[in-house]
């Protein structure tokens, strides 16, 4: 994705690195590993964006999900990047305005936010636009600390104007 806060989100490239079930774990996540390096080299991204661990139904499922997402952060790392997690929750509330949103609900915003002529597919390649563009939106917000020192403080001695009327 690309934006910079002047003018609208653009989906560059989506999709999914696809590894085959039947091959051993190392030499799957070596695929995966593969696959994100050759794309963070492409697209010289400013930032490697991924949802944060959530619990699968299934054990396994989880643990082999926490490999991969390893080998992402992994290759962000290594290229220089700044890689940034998001809950699922904080995904949803960011796209949809609801933690509680639905696949379908996130994927409908999506389309909606990005000017989509349809829905990225398949659903894995929309989460990972959803975390894109959560990243971008909450890079726009002013960060709270910043905010702070802006504001003055009560207990600070009035600003001094030089130069206009009064």
């Amino acid at each position: 994705m690309s934006g910079d806060g002047s003018r609208p989100p653009t989906l560059i490239e989506c999709g999914v690195i696809r590894t085959r079930a039947r091959d051993p774990l190392p030499e799957r996540l070596r695929e995966i590993h593969e696959g994100v390096t050759e794309l963070i080299a492409r697209h010289r991204p400013a930032a490697v964006v991924v949802e944060d661990v959530f619990y699968a139904k299934n054990v396994r499922t989880t643990v082999v999900l926490g490999h991969a997402r390893g080998v992402v952060l992994l290759a962000g790392a290594q290229a220089g990047v700044d890689v940034y997690e998001f809950p699922p929750a904080e995904i949803k509330k960011a796209v949809v305005g609801s933690g509680g949103a639905t696949k379908e609900q996130v994927q409908f915003m999506l389309t909606r936010l990005l000017r989509l002529k349809a829905v990225p597919s398949p659903s894995d390649a929309a989460d990972g636009v959803a975390a894109a563009l959560t990243y971008l939106m909450s890079a726009r917000l002013p960060k709270i600390a910043a905010v702070r020192s802006l504001a003055p403080s009560p207990f600070s001695p009035k600003p001094t104007v030089t130069g206009g009327r009064r």
